[in-house]
């Protein structure tokens, strides 16, 4: 017998009214791959550049929104051995993104891990992408090393939040920007100086720094170069540094996208569960609201500080 399911798709890119409810036939896992009962998806800035037609990698069409998720294996592929049905996991579903606003979904078995067990499945839907991305910046990008000096632009956003905890944890100087209303928060997740953005200039408050972690793109990348060590590392998750201004300060300066590995997760798990870092979830609705979702992620409709999350009930 054919079984389906409630996914929400784009047959065509463009704002979030382009979000439509289908039901679909559900998958069954490949080599490498396993079938999740999806519990929980999270919603970020990438799914919205898919749904409107920017993604970074090609997105063929009709699909299924969504990367970050958290729920029960339901079956697993050939060659799949470190999750068996029942577990419960959470991580991304694959290198593409797509997939995770549905009541089942397929994922790569390389970037799925068993899920935190001192947290929900709402919290561990928050994670991956962002925590991954943020630890994969200081740490195999900047490559920082305990008793340097990071600056971390965005740091009460939801990567900034876990760069702020991560590099704190690591034995670095946590220098940070953000608004007025956020620097104490931000200061009480670890970082040894705030920055009030919006009245004050980080370069004539930072020392010189040994890399900056650019979660803010645009004039404050670019006015970054100046408060580099020579020889520092610029690291930006939102575009492409001018490589002339790399060049002119003697600095690197590069762009990259996130890799989820169960590695990866798994660590992050385990520092979750010793109460070692902190999650932050904002609003959230049930899968039904997607188009909500993306309304609040383009800023038209109001939301919660945090990671929006859609909770997926079969």
């Amino acid at each position: 017998m054919r079984q389906t399911m409630t996914a929400y798709r784009v047959h065509a890119f463009g704002p979030p009214q382009a979000i439509v409810p289908e039901e679909i036939e559900r998958p069954m896992p490949g080599p490498g791959e396993v079938l999740v009962k999806v519990k929980a998806a999270g919603v970020g800035p990438w799914d919205g550049w898919i749904r409107s037609g920017h993604s970074a990698l090609p997105q063929p069409l009709p699909l299924t929104l969504g990367s970050d998720l958290s729920g029960t294996v339901e079956a697993v592929g050939p060659d799949v051995t470190h999750v068996v049905p029942g577990d419960a996991v959470y991580g991304v579903t694959n290198p593409r993104f797509v997939g995770a606003y549905a009541e089942y979904a397929i994922a790569a078995a390389g970037m799925i891990a068993r899920k935190p067990a001192t947290i929900s499945d709402i919290e561990a839907s928050s994670i991956p992408v962002i925590a991954v991305t943020a630890r994969q910046a200081l740490f195999d990008h900047a490559r920082l090393v305990a008793g340097q000096t990071v600056l971390i632009h965005g740091a009460a956003g939801n990567v900034g939040a876990y760069a702020v905890q991560f590099a704190r944890k690591a034995g670095l100087t946590v220098i940070a920007t953000a608004s007025g209303g956020d620097v104490e928060v931000v200061g009480k997740l670890g970082a040894d100086t705030v920055i009030d953005f919006r009245s004050q200039r980080f370069e004539d408050l930072s020392p010189a720094v040994d890399a900056v972690i650019d979660l803010v793109g645009g004039q404050t990348q670019a006015r970054s170069f100046a408060v580099l060590k020579r020889g520092g590392r610029l690291v930006s998750a939102v575009s492409q540094p001018d490589q002339e201004l790399a060049k002119a300060h003697a600095v690197e300066a590069l762009f990259f996208l996130v890799e989820v590995t169960t590695a990866e997760l798994t660590d992050i798990a385990a520092m979750v569960e010793s109460g070692a870092l902190v999650t932050q979830v904002g609003t959230v609705l049930p899968l039904s609201e997607a188009i909500a979702a993306h309304e609040m992620l383009e800023g038209t409709r109001p939301h919660a500080k945090g990671k929006i999350v859609l909770t997926v009930v079969a």
